[in-house]
């Protein structure tokens, strides 16, 4: 039985909390945003829409999946979104669907994967398509710089991050064939992920079998 209460303890929520032996907490605001990870129906993604993959697509999908175990294949999901989206030119809702009945799983599997990756685009893009990297390896090679003088010379404002690591600085571009074909890999004579000093670690042929073991072994 609760002793007897006398007058004035219950003048706050603090002091009822302490007489019943509960500590306080406190959590942080709350903040309500549908922008990322909700969906929402628009005349343009919504699941009525029809797509499926065209006869060459198609074909190119089975051949990722014939990749992978047959129990393993929703570890084609990635690559065949690529090959979605080059189709469809974005990743719409419609898109996601057909990917998850393609591989047999459950829809929200393919959300997990599609809203994660900032590289599939799950709205509308434009006709030309930039992306330049601007983590920090990139940012220590002047990524803002490329950023800056590309929306100077194009007359737009730049709203994406590509994420990457090395080599650096990165870009993704999607030109019009019409436009120019542009080299892939680094454009100032580096060789895959090498610092822009030069390769400074496995400047030698590696050592053969036996190495640093004991005669005796």
């Amino acid at each position: 039985m609760l002793a007897r209460i006398r007058p004035g303890m219950m003048s706050s929520a603090a002091q009822r909390l302490r007489m019943f032996g509960m500590r306080q907490f406190s959590a942080a605001t709350v903040r309500r945003s549908d922008a990322i990870f909700v969906h929402r129906d628009t005349p343009e993604n919504n699941p009525s829409i029809p797509f499926e993959f065209s006869s060459t697509n198609l074909s190119e999908a089975q051949k990722i999946m014939a990749k992978y175990p047959p129990q393993y294949k929703k570890a084609a999901m990635i690559p065949l979104l690529h090959l979605a989206q080059k189709q469809n030119g974005w990743t719409s809702l419609s898109v996601m669907n057909y990917i998850a009945k393609l591989l047999e799983v459950h829809p929200m599997r393919v959300y997990e994967v599609a809203t994660f990756y900032t590289m599939f685009n799950r709205n509308p893009v434009g006709k030309y398509f930039l992306q330049v990297c601007t983590t920090t390896p990139c940012e220590l090679c002047g990524a803002s710089k490329i950023v800056s003088r590309s929306a100077a010379l194009l007359r737009i404002s730049c709203s994406l991050l590509l994420r990457s690591s090395v080599p650096a600085p990165v870009s993704m571009r999607l030109w019009s064939p019409q436009v120019r074909k542009v080299k892939r890999g680094p454009l100032n004579g580096r060789i895959n992920c090498e610092p822009l000093g030069g390769q400074t670690t496995l400047t030698t042929p590696p050592p053969g079998p036996g190495f640093m073991v004991r005669e005796d072994l």
